[in-house]
């Protein structure tokens, strides 16, 4: 697939954008779980009512990202970006106000439905603007969003909690949300031809189904139980529909979502790899505050403040192992990067209640930093051994999968 974005000089207005709002969107992901407790208090709702923040947000975006390749090919990327900002935009205005947790909730999952297809977008666009020798260095500034913004979200979401209402993490993004989507109404501007394609409902409804059913299934066992009939139930029926999405979209001459992908084996190893580190970046990002704050006692502040430099340290690491990966490949980097990142992760499988406040530091930023070297150069190595017409759908299966992990964290 060729966009009109493609050009002799990469879009820097268009990627500077979509850099901007997808940032904002991953921030304002990870910024609510600090402040789940707070809603709680403020609105009246118990721990599996507030919980719904979250895993509403992931259905939402596990139903989304899979028809985003369909979207990319369909339309512009002038229109795509005006019509997820606008939704999110919205979203977090009425998030700002809402007094009433259906309020809330609905409002989070307009958000997401706007902030879903934006990592895509993004992804694309970078893919489709640089040639293949210089996309480490593009993607590492990719990798700059898509890491250190999650990364931040819990310290700075403790520092605005300790000090004012849950709702300023909403208004405090509302006016850059608007402030962005009016400079893009001016300012974003790119054509594309008429493309002939049409979407199958039923492929919508059968990955609706099977990933909105394995997200949900797999982020409500940890609360209600293997043996809930509600919980294995959603599981059998996303499984069986995934097996039937799949086959469908074999069979069918322009699929929504190609899983022919899946036949360059670097991009399958670059999906298996990227699961297994997602998996280990969130699941310390959720678990060490409890350790920190359930365990040791510390505060919400000084947790997120402990997390700070090993965030800070993959947010400048990104673009350096980007320019890294153009200059040697993505073996090394891998090698070193799983090297540390498996010898950091069983040195946490060894902490105690004695375990001083500066080596918790040290581990964390020193694992964050092996993570770095592997997330973005290996995503880029697989996506680099796609034909420019399965980026569209190996960009939509990245993310997609992301979130499947994601909600297997939840479940730990």
């Amino acid at each position: 697939m060729e966009t009109s974005v493609q050009t002799h000089r990469p879009p820097y207005g268009i990627i500077t954008i979509l850099m901007i709002e997808a940032f904002i969107s991953m921030l304002n992901e990870t910024l609510l779980n600090v402040a789940l407790p707070h809603i709680m208090k403020d609105l009246d709702v118990g721990a599996s009512t507030v919980q719904w923040l979250a895993t509403g947000y992931m259905l939402v975006n596990g139903v989304m990202i899979p028809a985003t390749a369909f979207l990319i090919q369909k339309y512009s990327v002038r229109g795509l970006f005006l019509t997820a900002m606008s939704l999110f935009t919205a979203g977090t205005i009425i998030a700002g106000f809402a007094h009433v947790f259906p309020l809330l909730l609905a409002a989070r999952m307009i958000q997401a439905s706007g902030s879903a297809i934006m990592m895509p977008l993004l992804m694309n666009v970078m893919l489709t603007s640089f040639p293949p020798e210089k996309r480490g260095g593009a993607m590492g500034l990719f990798g700059l969003v898509f890491i250190f913004a999650p990364a931040i979200g819990p310290t700075l979401s403790g520092y605005l909690i300790e000090h004012n209402s849950w709702r300023i993490l909403f208004q405090l993004v509302s006016p850059i949300a608007i402030v962005i989507l009016v400079i893009s109404v001016f300012l974003l501007k790119d054509k594309k031809a008429k493309v002939d394609i049409r979407l199958d409902l039923l492929s919508l409804v059968l990955s609706s189904l099977a990933f909105g059913g394995l997200l949900y299934g797999f982020s409500s066992a940890g609360d209600k139980g293997w043996d809930s009939p509600e919980v294995y139930g959603t599981i059998i029926v996303g499984a069986i529909t995934l097996v039937w999405f799949i086959l469908r979209q074999n069979k069918l001459e322009k699929p929504m979502l190609n899983f022919k992908v899946y036949k360059y084996p670097m991009f399958a190893l670059s999906s298996a790899i990227s699961i297994v580190i997602s998996m280990a970046m969130f699941s310390a990002m959720l678990l060490m505050p409890i350790y920190l704050q359930t365990l040791r006692g510390i505060s919400p502040l000084k947790s997120g403040l402990l997390m700070l430099p090993g965030s800070l340290l993959m947010g400048i690491m990104s673009p350096i192992t980007g320019k890294l990966f153009d200059k040697f490949g993505g073996r090394v980097l891998a090698v070193i990067g799983l090297t540390i990142t498996i010898f950091t992760s069983y040195m946490f499988s060894k902490l105690t209640l004695d375990t001083s406040y500066t080596t918790l530091i040290f581990i964390y930023s020193v694992r964050m930093l092996g993570m770095s070297m592997v997330m973005m150069p290996v995503m880029t190595n697989g996506m680099n051994q796609l034909p420019a017409r399965f980026y569209p759908h190996g960009t939509a299966m990245n993310n997609t999968l992301q979130q499947v992990s994601g909600a297997m964290v939840l479940l730990c």
